[in-house]
């Protein structure tokens, strides 16, 4: 078995596919996932597996609809391991996520698609925001004074958009704790 972060796109957000998280917890227990926890409302989960991330996020991602009523076009699920996951952390761009009394800095997860593919919907204003991708990840800072300037927002809009989902540095870096603490072979 290996511990496994799964991050939901698509789920509580806006007021749109209401998830409770007791309930996304029976129903991943339900699909014989094994120690199942949560973390906050915005769709992660930490859970035990032994089949390949494939097939857990399509077990995933063909549950979902039925076990909630969703919007099934916005849902998607990526299942990282704890080595996947530290990877992100220790590779991002020299002092990424360290002044968060500066710059607002997220990891938008990157779910079947290229970093290339990604940063083609990115156009960072000068001054306000950066960009970097990496592998799996697209790192986004932008200037907390100025945010209200950035073109993260654009993003959304975009088609490419459909294969991301944003987690704040802050929540990454708890995410990894909560995992590294799971995982019985770290």
């Amino acid at each position: 078995m290996s511990t496994r972060l799964i991050l939901l796109r698509g789920i509580n957000v806006g007021g749109r596919n209401k998830v409770p998280m007791a309930d996304l917890r029976k129903c991943l227990e339900g699909l014989g996932f094994s120690r199942v926890s949560t973390y906050i409302a915005s769709g992660n989960a930490i859970l035990d597996s032994d089949q390949p991330a494939e097939e857990i996020q399509a077990r995933i991602e063909g549950a979902l609809p039925e076990c909630f009523q969703l919007d099934s076009e916005l849902i998607k699920v990526l299942a990282l391991t704890h080595g996947q996951l530290q990877a992100i952390v220790d590779n991002r761009p020299d002092g990424f996520g360290e002044q968060p009394q500066k710059y607002h800095s997220d990891a938008i997860f990157l779910m079947g698609i290229s970093p290339a593919q990604a940063m083609s919907a990115f156009d960072p204003r000068e001054g306000v925001d950066c960009v970097w991708p990496g592998d799996g990840v697209v790192y986004s800072q932008r200037l907390s004074a100025m945010r209200t300037k950035s073109r993260l927002s654009k993003v959304l809009s975009t088609p490419v958009y459909k294969s991301m989902t944003i987690r704040s540095w802050s929540t990454t870096m708890s995410l990894l704790e909560l995992v590294a603490n799971e995982d019985p072979s770290s």
